[in-house]
């Protein structure tokens, strides 16, 4: 009898050399099919109408180039399980100076603008975005500098020589790219994989405490000098604050986009209008299906296809926390400990910015949003803890 069978039920295959149960998380795998395929589904039924005033009638414009981007990821992320996870610890350094060199060849000719944002790269005919790749070469990084460090990391020295990496590459991401959201991801990775390596606690109380009164008192600066100056000194992210705090009062500007969210999801109601019934992605909603499609899912299916989808990832991030808490080592728990954080940070973020509980910061909902370099790395990542996880063995008593 396997006396772990009753905690992961079918999730194991026997392995013919060993006569062990080799661990494979196949609702993992379940959900995260479930997440693409619903996410086709709604980023056609958001951006068909947009795609056939502007792409000479193609409605699957943005469908087409989202379904070639997911075959891909999924082609990576089937090599990435089938390979031992420990293979990638030794481009773990390599990855971060690739991903900073990246970043800084956004302000070369090789970078290029969209959507009023320079944040990607044309490399070889391919779109590549920068801050995807960091994403993922700080989960391997850190991962082996943590193992590496060892008690030295529960420190303050150690504890600012592990943050120092991932915030300068988050300020380079912040300033080089204008990309706020993802250099917020990026910190953000950082923090809850050292969080779970220490045993103390307190310092983390202090870091969220003073990341709070930094928070209180920009917000603050900036609707006095709002009061004091024109509303133009505040900035692009100021304007975004303002916004946030009164989006009625910048319903032709910044709030603009905030407020037909809003609209779409007081609109759906419990059940929604239907799928492909809504009536914002028509020419009301900028960007219907990329940061806002939470929103859409909300006036076509509902307040219960938005519970039903968030529930969804709630039972992703509970099988990555089965996965990290059952890993062979240390290095192998804190990768599956950084991709659980990049996903839930990022969908805590977009739900927050859809529903005005945040400033409007511009990031996607994983594995639904339209981005082909985010669903390919994250294919990539959702591949490492399939590795992970055939590297759990589950012995015969």
């Amino acid at each position: 009898m396997i006396v772990a069978e009753r905690r992961y039920g079918n999730n194991q295959r026997r392995s013919k050399a060993s006569g062990q149960e080799i661990f494979f998380d196949y609702t993992l795998l379940f959900i995260v099919l479930f997440l693409l395929a619903f996410g086709l589904v709604m980023l056609y039924s958001a951006s068909s109408y947009d795609a056939s005033l502007h792409y000479d009638g193609d409605s699957t414009y943005f469908l087409k180039r989202q379904a070639i981007s997911t075959v891909m990821g999924l082609a990576a992320m089937i090599v990435v399980a089938n390979i031992p996870y420990h293979f990638w610890e030794r481009f773990a350094a390599m990855g971060c100076i690739v991903s900073i060199v990246l970043i800084c060849l956004v302000m070369t000719p090789l970078g290029y603008e969209a959507n009023g944002a320079r944040r990607w790269l044309r490399i070889f005919g391919f779109s590549i975005q920068p801050a995807e790749v960091a994403k993922l070469a700080i989960i391997l990084f850190l991962a082996s500098l943590i193992c590496k460090m060892g008690r030295k990391t529960r420190s303050w020295k150690g504890f600012c020589i592990v943050l120092a990496v991932p915030a300068l590459i988050a300020v380079l991401v912040w300033r080089i790219t204008e990309n706020m959201s993802s250099a917020i991801i990026i910190f953000g990775i950082a923090v809850l994989m050292l969080y779970v390596s220490s045993p103390d606690y307190k310092r983390f109380i202090i870091l969220g405490l003073a990341g709070a009164a930094v928070c209180v008192i920009a917000v603050f600066v900036i609707i006095k000098i709002n009061e004091t100056q024109s509303a133009s000194a505040v900035g692009v992210r100021g304007a975004r604050i303002l916004a946030w705090l009164d989006p009625e009062a910048y319903a032709s500007g910044k709030g603009f986009q905030t407020l037909q969210a809003l609209y779409a999801i007081g609109s759906g109601g419990i059940l929604g209008k239907g799928l492909g019934q809504s009536k914002q992605k028509l020419g009301f909603m900028p960007e219907a299906q990329n940061d806002m499609i939470f929103s859409i899912i909300c006036e076509e299916l509902g307040l219960f296809g938005a519970i039903s989808i968030l529930l969804m990832f709630l039972l992703l991030i509970w099988r990555f926390m089965v996965i990290a808490n059952n890993a062979s080592d240390l290095f192998g728990a804190l990768l599956v400990v950084g991709v659980m954080g990049h996903i839930a940070i990022q969908v805590i973020l977009n739900v927050a910015v859809v529903t005005n509980t945040i400033p409007n910061t511009g990031i996607s909902l994983p594995f639904i949003s339209y981005g082909g370099s985010s669903v390919m790395f994250l294919l990539a990542e959702i591949g490492l803890v399939l590795s992970v996880g055939r590297g759990i063995r589950l012995k015969d008593l």
